[in-house]
């Protein structure tokens, strides 16, 4: 959570959008910014419970593929509305998974959910796999840039994930023209994101906020 708003912070001198993908090193869940924190430690059992930079409902991560984009100001993705660039991210997705021979679909509109819990039902554009949501995500939009972060609960899915992370990363190239290159966050980018996890993102005060 820290790297990726650190991230949001200097997509404006990085200049270019970054596609990262991550991992959870223990079972935990992430919640939307703006959730109560007394409503979703009700809602599940895995601890620790980290508040997003993103809005969105309660995600779990004990077996998700997580992942975030961040884009700069003025980059056309940074330009498109919020249900735009929500559905052209799951259309990505979609798009990926078919490079793997999975079918997907996008939902046509929201289903029946649980408030506040983002896999259980979906929303329109959400990605579907035989009726149940298989990839969600949240936004947050500000004058340095976009920052989406996004869930792919694979379930009982055969399909490794490296396979899915060529993919995205091959798909991006030959529909959107992408030209991938590594990135490693430099020293100051870094340095951030340690002082946004000490004074923020593991501050019991922070998660708790609401």
């Amino acid at each position: 959570m820290a790297l990726d708003e650190a991230l949001l912070e200097s997509a404006p001198s990085l200049g270019q959008p970054v596609l990262r993908f991550y991992g959870w090193t223990e079972p935990a869940a992430s919640f939307g910014y703006f959730q109560k924190h007394a409503d979703i430690e009700c809602m599940t059992l895995l601890r620790p419970l980290v508040r997003r930079p993103t809005g969105g409902g309660l995600v779990p991560h004990d077996a998700d593929w997580t992942y975030s984009l961040v884009f700069p100001p003025g980059h056309a993705w940074y330009l498109l509305r919020a249900k735009d660039s929500y559905r052209r991210v799951h259309e990505w997705i979609q798009a990926a998974f078919a490079r793997l021979n999975l079918a997907t679909s996008l939902a046509l509109a929201s289903g029946k959910r649980l408030p506040g819990q983002c896999f259980e039902g979906y929303e329109m554009s959400d990605v579907l796999w035989r009726g149940q949501k298989l990839a969600g995500a949240a936004q947050r939009r500000t004058r340095a840039g976009l920052l989406i972060q996004g869930s792919v609960q694979p379930r009982c899915l055969a399909l490794a994930r490296a396979d899915w992370h060529k993919a995205m990363c091959d798909e991006a190239c030959s529909t959107q023209g992408a030209r991938w290159v590594a990135f490693e966050p430099d020293a100051p980018l870094a340095e951030r994101a340690l002082v946004l996890v000490r004074q923020k993102y593991s501050q019991t005060a922070y998660n708790r906020k609401r």
